[in-house]
C-alpha cells in the first residue's frame, strides 16, 4: 500500500507562482511511476505531468509545457510541481497519483494510488 500527501495548493492572481509537494510513503512507492493529474469543476481529471524516480524520464501536458516544472527529491520520498505563471484556467483540485503508465505524448494507464488533493486558485 501507497500512501500519498499533497500540500501547497492555494489561492494565486494571475502570474504567480505555486509549488506543490506530494510525500510518499508505504512499501516499493520508489519503484513507481509519480505524477500530478488535475480535475476542474465539470472536467473530467487530466494528466498534468509525470515522473520516474531517477528523473531520467519526465512527461508533460501540452498546456502546461514551459510553465511547469515536476521534480523528485528521492531523500524525502517527495515528489514536486513547480507551477509558474499561472493562469486561470489552470485552477482546479491537483491530485498527486503513483504506479501508472505514460508515453511521451502524455498518454496514462489508470494509477494504482491517488492522493486526497489540493486546492489551487487563481485569481484574474
Amino acid at each position: 500500500q501507497v500512501q500519498l500527501v499533497e500540500s501547497g495548493g492555494g489561492l494565486v492572481q494571475a502570474g504567480d507562482s505555486l509549488r506543490l509537494s506530494c510525500a510518499a510513503s508505504g512499501r516499493a512507492c520508489s519503484s513507481y511511476t509519480m505524477g500530478w493529474f488535475r480535475q476542474a469543476p465539470g472536467k473530467e481529471r487530466e494528466f498534468v505531468a509525470a515522473i520516474t524516480w531517477s528523473g531520467h524520464t519526465i512527461v508533460y501536458a501540452d498546456s502546461v509545457k514551459g510553465r511547469f516544472t515536476i521534480s523528485t527529491d528521492n531523500a524525502k520520498n517527495t515528489v514536486y510541481l513547480q507551477m509558474n505563471s499561472l493562469k486561470p484556467e489552470d485552477a482546479a483540485v491537483y491530485y498527486c497519483a503513483a504506479r501508472f503508465s505514460f508515453t511521451s505524448s502524455g498518454r496514462t494507464g489508470p494509477p494504482g494510488y491517488w492522493g486526497q488533493g489540493t486546492q489551487v486558485t487563481v485569481s484574474s
